[in-house]
């Protein structure tokens, strides 16, 4: 069985449509897609850009906003459960091809989150830290304004697990998944974009789905 499943997956590493970079095969933490063939995979498959990541339990979590605001602030979990809370159903899609329909996410929107901090006028754009301590993103301030754009508590209607980026993480809906940053930790306001961890390898800084990387037919609604 173990033999099959190691078949299974050397033969969709060999096919390989879908995967945008020989350095994503090395860097990610399941490069042949097995974990989607494993119990509870649910159509996800796992990244991470580094070794191993601490979990951190909802009482130890703050996520700091900085940069250019008025109001430099630091929100533990208990606060940003007691925000207004909004809910999003869409599909997930990756840029190496994979998609899961109808994934639930509740959060708050990051744009009242940056109201709350005051952004000043010559913020452009917004970068997000992870408490990996690797991994980046960055947001237009345009597109980080979006209904669509949470800081995501919640996902398929339960905690978000640590494998999912727990126990809070950012949730781009109409981008590929690699902008939803896992392990979210830091929200800074720059007066530029700064690319993030998969950007600087080459991946597109605005990745719409459908409209980037030219990879898939996926609507944007």
């Amino acid at each position: 069985m173990v033999l099959g499943m190691l078949g299974l997956g050397a033969a969709g590493v060999a096919a390989g449509p879908y995967l945008q970079r020989a350095v994503e095969q090395v860097t990610s933490r399941d490069p042949t897609g097995l974990a989607d063939l494993l119990p509870g995979g649910g159509g996800f498959r796992y990244y991470s850009v580094v070794d191993s990541v601490p979990e951190r339990r909802p009482e130890e979590y703050a996520l700091t906003v900085d940069g250019l605001v008025e109001r430099p602030v630091s929100h533990g979990f208990a606060a940003l459960q007691a925000m207004e809370q909004t809910r999003i159903v869409h599909d997930v899609q990756c840029v190496t091809g994979w998609r899961v329909p109808a994934v639930p996410f509740e959060g708050v929107r990051l744009s009242r989150l940056l109201d709350a901090a005051g952004v000043r006028p010559e913020a452009t754009a917004v970068r997000f830290t992870c408490f990996d301590g690797s991994y980046s993103e960055s947001l237009t301030l345009e597109q980080a304004r979006r209904d669509d754009v949470l800081v995501a508590l919640r996902m398929q209607d339960g905690p978000i697990g640590h494998q999912h980026g727990g126990p809070v993480r950012l949730y781009v809906a109409p981008m590929y998944f690699y902008k939803s940053a896992k392990w979210l930790s830091g929200i800074t306001l720059t007066s530029t974009v700064q690319p993030g961890y998969w950007e600087n390898y080459g991946y597109d800084v605005d990745a719409w789905v459908g409209r980037s990387n030219g990879r898939d037919d996926a609507p944007t609604g």
